[in-house]
């Protein structure tokens, strides 16, 4: 509630000084003060960006572009990755990817500021509601799996036998469900996903029954949970999407299961990629401290149970989140605070990630920070599996566009999320379909000096199966997208 008054408190503040500065103050003082509060962001000129493109009249043709700003108008959108197969195919097929208009103006939805606390903490009476699975893990610990389903079902559970792909989702890793959440719920199920939120011990009134808690990065349970939704929906694809800090986890977990991981592909919306520098940082003095004050709500609850392995006293008199962070992990331990990162980064494994992984940001973030030094370019310039759409603006977990007002709620990041898994999808599928005709005719001749067996039947040739969850067939090394 205390944040709430604290954006409230801001809002205010921004709509007295916006008019005001109008009259009492020169172009150059309003922008200066605006540029405080996160109302206005210097655009990077001079900036060398590596993208791909398409070539301007050519159907098929797709290169990589290296692309200067300066005295350029800067681009809406770039999609910053290694050329590749897959790649050409994402720029053909996925126009969402050059269709963002962001809002720009006289208008509230303008700053990267306001829109991202709109979106963290302004309610959304969504029409989906959620069925509850309490998964007991192999420590007697519980998560939480929250199914959503359409109000009109009356909390029917799905058949285990639906083909439905299964739309997993990680809200931050705070545990707040935002209404960037719920209307991504919203939008998976009218393009017929199963979405089923993630909650973390102690997060979103999930019980604590062991005095652990997870780690930052630490993706033993969600692996558990990941086992879950396979058994229960064993037909079905499964697909990833992260909401800022939670991309953290989602990370970790691609790194360390690698090609067994069970995931066709991921999405990471607003994440952040350096977790220890951002812990160290720190936020602006009014979003930081309504994180902390949340943070330490949810643990008061088991404040005497915590006592016993924790220093409460030191937990709760913390006021930044790397205090929190070391009170709950680091302290009665050996673990120092580098140690700590050691095991719980998100890209300490990101060699081993084998799917496609795309990454949606904003450059002007007010919680990640600058795009130049938050975000790991290099690692979308060399690694064949990750892909970058950066945009101007968008703020965090906002991207609101010019249409919202009209679009019941549509959030851009989520159409390019779906877009993005449906193309995926269909490459992998079109491979599958070359990968099978190769082998059928490597059976039908290509022994005999390349003559064909006339009198063989077709039918006796070995049919390769469709398993829609083959992922070790799937996302082999020697996968032409890698090219």
């Amino acid at each position: 509630m205390l944040e709430w008054l604290l954006a409230l408190c801001f809002v205010i503040l921004v709509v007295s000084i916006w008019p005001g500065s109008k009259y009492f103050c020169t172009e150059s003082q309003r922008d200066a003060l605006l540029q405080r509060f996160g109302i206005l962001q210097q655009v990077a000129k001079g900036k060398t960006e590596k993208c791909v493109s398409e070539r301007e009249g050519g159907d098929d043709a797709q290169s990589a572009c290296v692309g200067a700003l300066t005295g350029e108008k800067p681009r809406t959108v770039a999609l910053i990755c290694k050329p590749s197969a897959l790649a050409n195919y994402l720029l053909k097929h996925c126009w969402t990817f050059s269709n963002y208009s962001p809002c720009v103006g006289w208008t509230w939805r303008a700053s990267a500021f306001l829109q991202s606390v709109y979106e963290a903490c302004w309610p959304y009476e969504s029409p989906v509601q959620f069925v509850r699975d309490n998964l007991q893990l192999s420590d007697d610990g519980l998560v939480a799996l929250d199914w959503a389903v359409p109000s009109y079902q009356k909390r029917r559970r799905t058949s285990s036998h639906s083909t439905s792909p299964v739309l997993l989702i990680i809200p931050n890793s705070f545990g707040k469900i935002t209404r960037n959440v719920l209307k991504l719920c919203e939008m998976a199920l009218s393009h017929g996903y199963l979405p089923v939120v993630f909650n973390r011990r102690n997060h979103n009134s999930c019980p604590l029954t062991t005095v652990k808690l997870q780690q930052f990065g630490d993706p033993a349970d969600l692996r558990e949970a990941v086992r879950y939704i396979r058994y229960r929906q064993p037909a079905g694809r499964l697909y990833a999407v992260s909401e800022s800090s939670g991309s953290g986890l989602l990370l970790s977990y691609l790194g360390e299961c690698g090609s067994s991981s069970y995931v066709t592909a991921a999405v990471c919306l607003s994440p952040v990629f350096r977790c220890q520098s951002w812990f160290e940082s720190g936020l602006c003095w009014p979003l930081q401290g309504a994180l902390v004050l949340y943070q330490k709500i949810c643990l008061s609850r088991y404040r005497t149970v915590l006592a016993e392995t924790l220093q409460t006293d030191t937990l709760f008199s913390s006021h930044s989140l790397r205090g929190l962070e070391e009170a709950l992990f680091c302290h009665n331990t050996s673990i120092t605070w580098d140690a700590y990162w050691e095991h719980n980064e998100p890209l300490r494994d990101v060699d081993e990630v084998a799917i496609p992984v795309l990454s949606v940001c904003a450059k002007d973030d007010p919680i990640r920070g600058d795009a130049h030094s938050t975000v790991p370019l290099e690692l979308f310039e060399t690694n064949p599996h990750f892909f970058l759409l950066l945009t101007d603006r968008g703020g965090h977990c906002g991207f609101s566009t010019q249409s919202e007002g009209n679009s019941h709620g549509i959030n851009w990041s989520h159409r390019a999320s779906l877009e993005f898994f449906r193309a995926t999808t269909d490459f992998f599928n079109a491979e599958e379909r070359v990968k099978q005709i190769a082998s059928r005719r490597r059976g039908l001749g290509g022994a005999a000096g390349g003559r064909f067996f006339r009198h063989r039947s077709v039918s006796t040739c070995k049919r390769v199966p469709a398993c829609s969850h083959n992922i070790h067939a799937i996302y082999s090394w020697q996968r032409s997208y890698t090219r």
